[in-house]
């Protein structure tokens, strides 16, 4: 009753107030409910949608991540392979034959990192556009112009039978995986890319495209071109002295020699370093007795060295050139037809390519601010174990996912027809190990910093460029860029005898040319400066062009095997022989003791000057006369005092015969390596732990300067002073918690800022090693004009600034100041990173993370001054190899070893690097088996299928 009596209630309520229940209320009583119902169907609708569309992302992710259990049949392969997994989705691959190794790491690279390895090979061989559009031709057009893809294709046609069957498997077992996969299955990047272009689709798989990506990783740690630009850019505006001073000399006297023992490398006429092994067996009785069932490790020619024999035919500095065909007497390699587009017929605006280097850079991942490695090899001497240990991390830009795929490839019985047990890190797209161990040694590398690179100013004619007094004409030839979605683009490329015309392609490449030659000419003397513009042509008749090793055709491609097999230091020293590009420093130890170092690569002699600033090229007194012979690079085996370190420092002092470089990194880190292996050995014998702590070490190069710069410094501000103290009482580390570090690092970038802007130059300011000196050198000169009239005025500004920027950025209160926060790490996707399309590279980019380190420190986490302080280079991979047991070794990886999105193992190693944790690195089959997770077995068939 009381139910009904309430029911009448409403009822009269409603007729009352014309309610929904009134019998006056008609449509006007009809519509709110209708206009929920409609709300409500909205709502529900837009919520199916949500699903649908969160379904179909999902479906679409989801679908590209690999199989990575059960059975897939993969045609071409003899017999099984076995495919292990850890719990990273690290893969053990254990076959029975080296093409079947091959062809199925072949396949698992295609597995995890496809998208990475067909974006690449886009890359390499100039051909983004066919992928994105015309926003990618002029980066095209300068890789088209320096030609890796067909210098690539040369040295593939010169690899021995069988080393070129090892990369045809490689290309077999992607291109499996292709057919079994195709679009979005094949990785998420295909559905997004499907929005734009969706007509592509990939092309098989071949051995070219392996090998070129070589040249990209060569591009990324080329040294001193933009050293070399910036000097010819700022010596006609700069003082010589100035200029001497911004570039200062290495420290020897302060700072490591890696030869520090025999720094003038007296240490190669030594007759107990094993000399490197031939083709026909070792030179050393030290090594195995027959090289036979092996991959070749013979040069180009027969067993010759290339550098030795290029040294032969080059044109000797006593032969007047005159007397020659200028174009002749140059190497031959076809390498050298390729140059520079024709810009007025592009229509292409200069300015708009200022930023190139930098884009083609973030396609690689480097040269930036803090490019580089650290390497250090301990003999059993010092260790706790009794046997070496060895480290390594390589500085290369930040990508995503991380530019290494960790890899182990184990033949299921090692013999000579399958002589592969190796493991370490491979490149997603290139057969083999490059950095890691196999059985019997373990290497390392770091960049050799040596300059293999030089720019000449051309002098043009009507007819070609002037060479000796007479004009020799362009090699020419032409490309089509094809372009997704527009117009075919033609291209015309230009050649010297010294390599490729670069100007056109960048506003400071361009500006070397059309300025006056004595201002961008390094090693002419006033005399023949003074000659030379008496009869010269109109400024803009100039170009500069670019010589270059990796521009010639070489033989890393097999130097990889050499290094897979090698087995002692004989073997080793000839696998580095092979290496010719990237020049490298290698460091080397063995289950029999022995610790030892090889620098490698092509090195170039050169005749008058030595590449400090661009050369002139009408004169061929300035080539390059040839290479310096491999046998006569340094070398180190078992120094007394039991380790070798390498950070990019200098190699040799100024006694060793050849000219190598005046672009060393500056030796901080070097030191300090030094300083702490020293210190444990000390203390007690070495174990692995100390060698992953040293990675992690984060003692700032300008740490003692800034406190010595501001130790009579005073300023009225209470907080600026509270700022400048917490400098003055820091250890010089740059943790992530750190507040002091936080602040010093905005006050270093403020003081060089403000140093490098005193003087009638646009001066770069970069390169913090190389300013570490530059401030430590002006702290001793009060009246030096970089300080502006007033040092003790330069540096409370740079002080105020400092902590006015800092305050603005992380609040006025020190106790909330963090360099970790400031110095983040965001990973970011590189292809659709930086779309600009928010939500498309919210699927692609992780991060940010927070990060201690900093540019010149052993934690190498480089940040790029006046463009924030976010960490843009970083050590790409950290490692510290066992020799006594391979399976105590520990490894961690930038990102992980996934390239798909969203898969659990896209970036499950990004946290754990910011920390340096390194991970269980299992090597024995039965540590490989305990460790497994997943176990793909991967079955000879005719049609790829799933079970």
């Amino acid at each position: 009753m009381a139910q009904h009596g309430r029911s009448q209630h409403g009822t009269a309520q409603d007729a009352a107030t014309g309610g929904p229940n009134s019998a006056h209320t008609g449509a006007r009583g009809r519509r709110p409910r209708r206009g929920r119902r409609i709300l409500l169907s909205t709502l529900a609708g837009g919520l199916v949608l949500i699903l649908i569309a969160t379904a179909f992302l999902t479906w679409s992710v989801v679908r590209a991540f690999p199989q990575t259990d059960g059975s897939i049949d993969v045609p071409g392969l003899q017999s099984e392979v076995t495919v292990h997994r850890d719990s990273h989705g690290i893969p053990t691959l254990t076959a029975e034959t080296g093409e079947d190794l091959f062809r199925a790491q072949g396949f698992v690279h295609a597995q995890d990192r496809f998208w990475e390895m067909d974006f690449r090979r886009h890359m390499t061989s100039g051909r983004l556009s066919e992928l994105f559009g015309e926003a990618q031709v002029e980066t095209d057009s300068f890789l088209r112009t320096l030609g890796w893809h067909r210098v690539a294709q040369e040295e593939v046609d010169a690899l021995p039978e069988d080393v070129l069957s090892y990369y045809e498997a490689y290309a077999d077992g992607v291109n499996a995986y292709l057919d079994e996969r195709q679009g979005g299955a094949l990785a998420f990047e295909y559905t997004v890319l499907g929005l734009q272009n969706p007509g592509y689709e990939p092309e098989p798989w071949t051995p070219t495209d392996s090998v070129a990506w070589l040249k990209a990783m060569a591009w990324d740690l080329r040294t001193n071109i933009e050293d070399e630009t910036s000097r010819a850019l700022l010596e006609p505006n700069l003082e010589p002295e100035r200029l001497t001073e911004l570039y200062p000399a290495y420290p020897f006297d302060e700072h490591p020699v890696i030869m520090a023992e025999d720094p003038d490398a007296s240490t190669l006429a030594q007759s107990d370093i094993p000399a490197p092994a031939t083709a026909e067996g070792p030179a050393s009785t030290e090594g195995p007795a027959s090289t036979e069932g092996r991959a070749s490790t013979e040069g180009p020619a027969d067993d010759a060295d290339p550098a030795d024999a290029e040294a032969a035919e080059a044109v000797s500095a006593d032969t007047d050139p005159a007397d020659t065909d200028p174009a002749a007497a140059e190497p031959s390699s076809a390498s050298h037809a390729v140059g520079a587009p024709d810009f007025d017929s592009l229509d292409f605006d200069s300015a708009a390519l200022s930023d190139l280097l930098t884009r083609v850079d973030a396609l690689v991942g480097g040269a930036g601010e803090g490019i580089g490695s650290n390497s250090w090899v301990i003999s059993g001497e010092h260790t706790e174990t009794g046997d070496p240990l060895l480290a390594n991390d390589p500085h290369l830009g930040a990508a995503l996912p991380s530019v290494w795929s960790q890899m182990q490839l184990r033949c299921a019985e090692v013999t000579e027809e399958c002589p592969f047990a190796v493991a370490g890190y491979s490149f997603s797209g290139l057969p083999g190990i490059v950095i890691g161990h196999n059985q019997q040694i373990a290497w390392g590398f770091t960049n050799l910093t040596t300059d293999v690179a030089d720019l000449y100013v051309e002098r043009l004619t009507e007819d070609g460029y002037q060479r000796n007094g007479e004009t020799v004409p362009f090699e020419t030839r032409q490309e089509t860029i094809r372009v997704a979605g527009g117009d075919d683009v033609d291209l015309q490329v230009r050649s010297t005898v010294h390599g490729p015309i670069v100007s056109g392609l960048t506003p400071e490449f361009t500006s070397i040319a059309t300025t006056r030659r004595g201002g961008a000419i390094g090693g002419v003397d006033e005399a023949a400066e003074e000659a030379a513009d008496a009869s010269a042509l109109p400024d803009e008749d100039y170009a500069l062009s670019l010589r270059w090793t990796a521009l010639d055709a070489g033989s890393t491609a097999q130097a990889i095997f050499s290094l897979n097999l090698a087995e002692d230091f004989s073997e080793f020293r000839r696998a580095a022989s092979q290496f010719d590009v990237p020049a490298q420093n290698l460091i080397y130890a063995d289950t029999e003791g022995n610790i030892g170092y090889q620098a490698p690569g092509r090195l170039p002699i050169r005749g008058e000057g030595d590449g400090w600033l661009p050369q002139p090229g009408w004169d061929s007194a300035y080539d390059w006369q040839g290479f310096i012979p491999f046998e006569e690079q340094p070398v180190i085996y078992n120094p007394d005092s039991g380790y070798i370190a390498t950070a990019n420092n200098a190699i040799v002092n100024d006694d060793y015969p050849y000219f190598l470089s005046r672009d060393w990194d500056y030796g901080h880190r070097g030191a300090r390596i030094v300083e702490l292996l020293e210190s444990r050995i000390d203390a007690a014998d070495v174990t692995a732990q100390d060698m992953a702590a040293i990675h992690m070490d984060n003692e700032f190069p300008a740490a003692a300067s800034l406190r010595s710069a501001y130790q009579e410094i005073t300023v009225e501000d209470e907080d600026v002073q509270q700022a400048l103290d917490l400098v003055e009482d820091w250890d010089g580390q740059n943790d992530a918690d750190s507040a002091a570090a936080a602040y010093a690092n905005v006050l270093w970038n403020q003081v060089t800022a403000a140093m490098t802007s005193t003087q009638d130059a646009e001066i770069s300011h970069d390169d913090q090693s190389r300013l570490a000196i530059f401030l430590a050198n002006q702290l001793d000169d009060e009246d030096s004009p970089w300080w502006g009239g007033s040092r003790e005025s330069l540096l409370q500004t740079a002080a105020q600034q400092a902590h006015a920027e800092l305050a603005d950025l992380q609040g006025e209160d020190p106790e909330e100041w963090n360099w970790g926060q400031l110095h983040e790490l965001s990973l970011t996707h590189g292809s659709f990173g930086e779309s600009g399309i928010a939500p498309i590279e919210a699927l692609f980019n992780r991060g940010p993370y927070e990060t201690g380190g900093g540019s010149g420190v052993v934690n190498a986490t480089g940040w790029e001054m006046d463009e924030g302080y976010e960490t843009t280079t970083v050590p790409s991979m950290r490692m510290v190899i066992d020799v006594g047991n391979w399976d105590d070794s520990t490894w961690q990886n930038l990102t992980g070893q996934s390239g798909h999105a969203f898969h659990p193992h896209y970036t499950d190693q990004a946290e754990g690097w910011t920390r340096g944790d390194q991970y269980p690195w299992a090597y024995s089959p039965e540590a490989v088996e305990q460790a497994a997770q997943d176990t793909l077995t991967l079955t000879p068939g005719s049609t790829a299928s799933s079970g």
